[in-house]
């Protein structure tokens, strides 16, 4: 009798513990920006750009944004230019912004796409494996391409 009580405290001691332990969802993103990190991009957490006024589709929270940084050469976009999916299309968060052809390279779970001086990258909720990052990071390639000429 005596062992089950020792046993019950010791596991009721170590309960707490198991809130400590990564979750599967939790391991498969570090995997993800791990892996993503290992080719090139950075990754943070970032607001996904809206036009004032407008409600998000997403949620915000989770969110992560993955960039590509440039080297400042002055030739890319001097201000930040955003594009959101809508539905099927992309549209430039001003409206005035043409789109880049290569935003259709980007897989269903990319909500939106921006650009800066500093980095070139998407929003997402990282739907995925690798080779959505692959994907994801070919498309940024011929973006960064295209813009910082």
């Amino acid at each position: 009798m005596s062992y089950l009580i020792i046993l019950f405290v010791i596991a009721l001691a170590l309960a707490p513990l198991s809130h400590f332990v990564p979750t599967k969802q939790q391991r498969k993103a570090a995997r993800m920006r791990e892996y993503a990190a290992i080719n090139g991009l950075f990754v943070e957490f970032r607001e996904v750009p809206a036009r004032p006024g407008a409600a998000s589709t997403t949620r915000s929270g989770n969110t992560i944004y993955y960039g590509k940084r440039v080297k400042a050469t002055g030739l890319g976009p001097q201000k930040r230019i955003a594009w959101l999916r809508e539905g099927e299309r992309w549209v430039g968060l001003s409206r005035r912004d043409p789109v880049p052809a290569e935003l259709s390279g980007f897989p269903e779970s990319v909500s939106a796409a921006s650009a800066d001086p500093d980095s070139c990258g998407i929003y997402w909720q990282e739907q995925g494996v690798e080779a959505t990052i692959d994907q994801i990071i070919l498309a940024l390639d011929e973006m960064v391409a295209s813009l910082y000429q």
